[in-house]
C-alpha cells in the first residue's frame, strides 16, 4: 500500500475520477472534506461509488468515534465493495475495539465474507501517548496512519518544510507498529500542493524511516509517492548482486564477506532479500 488518495465524498465526479487514477487505494472522505450540513446527504454518493470500477482498493474515512456521525457513517457504508474504514483521531484502544465490534456485526448482517480493513489515524498528542495500547488493542487493525495536520494543530507546533519536528512521532509510529507485529504505517499527507520538491523529499524521508506508503490529497502526488515507496533499478541491482554473492559464499562455508568494499553479513542479506520480495 504505497499511495492512498483522498477524494471528497460529496463530489460524485471527483470520486469517479479518483477511482481510475492509479493510486493503490482511494479514500472517500466523509470527515474533514464534508461540511456538517452535508454529512448525511454525502453517504449515498459514497455508497454508489462502491459499485464503480476501480484500479485499487476503496476505503471510506468516516467521522471520529467521538462524533454524532460515526455510527451512521459505518452503518451506511459497510457493504459489498468496501475494502476498509479509515477511522480518524483515534486516541484510545477502546475506540478501535468498538469499531471492530461494529464492523463484525455489520459484516454478519450483510453476509460479507471478506473482512473489512480498519486503519486508525493517529493525529493528537493523546493518540501518540497511547500508541503502545492502541497498537496492542487486539483488533483487526493491521496498519495505522499518522496525521501531521491535526497533530501539529493539537500540539501548537509549526509544521515546517523540513518536518524535522515530526521525526520523533513518525519514528514512534514505525517502532510501535513493528513491536506489535503490525505492518509498517502510512505517512501523513503533504499540504503544500505547489511545493512538489518538498513533497518528494517528505515521501522519501518517510520511506527511509520505515513507513510503507503515504496518504495523498492530489492526483499529481500519486506517481511520486509510488516511486518513493518502490525500490529503484539501482537498489534492485544491488540486492540481486548481494544475494547472489552471499549465496555463493555461504555454499563455501562463509557467513560474512566483503563486496565492493562493503561488509556483508546476514542482516544486510536479509535487507537485500526484502527488496527482491517487495519487487515480486
Amino acid at each position: 500500500m504505497r499511495s492512498l488518495l483522498f477524494a471528497p465524498g460529496n463530489h460524485a465526479r471527483r470520486v469517479e475520477k479518483a477511482l481510475t487514477l492509479g493510486a493503490d487505494g482511494v479514500i472517500l472522505d466523509l470527515e474533514d472534506a464534508v461540511a456538517v450540513s452535508e454529512k448525511a446527504s454525502t453517504r449515498p454518493i459514497v455508497i454508489d461509488a462502491l459499485t464503480k470500477p476501480r484500479s485499487g482498493k476503496l476505503y471510506v474515512r468516516v467521522n471520529a468515534m467521538t462524533t454524532e456521525w460515526c455510527y451512521a457513517d459505518m452503518v451506511a457504508v459497510v457493504r459489498a465493495g468496501l475494502d476498509g474504514i479509515i477511522l480518524p483521531k483515534v486516541e484510545h484502544p477502546h475506540e478501535l475495539q468498538a469499531a471492530d465490534w461494529l464492523l463484525t456485526n455489520l459484516e454478519r448482517e450483510h453476509g460479507l465474507t471478506r473482512r473489512i480493513d480498519l486503519i486508525p489515524i493517529i493525529e493528537t498528542a493523546l493518540g501518540i501517548s497511547n500508541l503502545v495500547r492502541i497498537c496492542r488493542s487486539g483488533t483487526r487493525t493491521r496498519r495505522m496512519a499518522f496525521g501531521a495536520g491535526d497533530f501539529t494543530l493539537d500540539m501548537g507546533m509549526f509544521w515546517s518544510r523540513s518536518e524535522i519536528e515530526l521525526l520523533p512521532y513518525r519514528a514512534a509510529c514505525v517502532m510501535e507498529s513493528r513491536a506489535a507485529g503490525m505492518e509498517p504505517p502510512m505517512d501523513t499527507v503533504w499540504a503544500n500542493l505547489r511545493d512538489t520538491e518538498g513533497f518528494i523529499a517528505s515521501a522519501r524521508h518517510a520511506a527511509e524511516l520505515g513507513f510503507q506508503g503515504k496518504m495523498c490529497i492530489h492526483p499529481d502526488q500519486i506517481a511520486p509517492t509510488n516511486a518513493a515507496f518502490s525500490p529503484g533499478d539501482a537498489t534492485i541491482a544491488w540486492a540481486q548482486h548481494v544475494v547472489a554473492a552471499f549465496e555463493k559464499a555461504e555454499s563455501e562455508g562463509l557467513a560474512s564477506i566483503q563486496l565492493d568494499g562493503q561488509f556483508i553479513d546476514y542482516p544486510i542479506v536479509q535487507r537485500a532479500r526484502r527488496v527482491l520480495e517487495s519487487v515480486r
